[in-house]
């Protein structure tokens, strides 16, 4: 939803919604569980998509984990700590992917 017309980002006309800068062409998967209680959270950053095709990731990554998540400000959130599995299947669809943090 556009924050500033509450349409949705596909009807959205106003000029609220920035374009996705470009990335460098490297997509970085990370743990995180500053914030979150002590639970996981797996970070998937720096895919260069549109808001579409990005939730569609983020819906695909999320059914190969068997798990929950979401899609924040570009960046793909998968609830457990599923890093190895995201950069077998990241690498499998001819990204470059690196494990990012510990």
């Amino acid at each position: 939803m556009c924050p500033a017309c509450r349409q949705p980002i596909g009807n959205c006309r106003c000029s609220a919604v920035s374009s996705r800068p470009s990335s460098d062409g490297i997509v970085r998967v990370a743990i995180q569980t500053k914030g979150r209680a002590g639970k996981g959270v797996t970070l998937v950053q720096g895919l260069a998509l549109d808001a579409v095709a990005l939730a569609a990731m983020g819906k695909q990554l999320k059914t190969a984990c068997g798990s929950g998540g979401t899609v924040k400000d570009g960046v793909i959130e998968v609830q457990g700590d599923h890093r190895d599995r995201i950069v077998e299947l990241l690498k499998a669809q001819g990204l470059v992917v690196k494990r990012a943090g510990g």
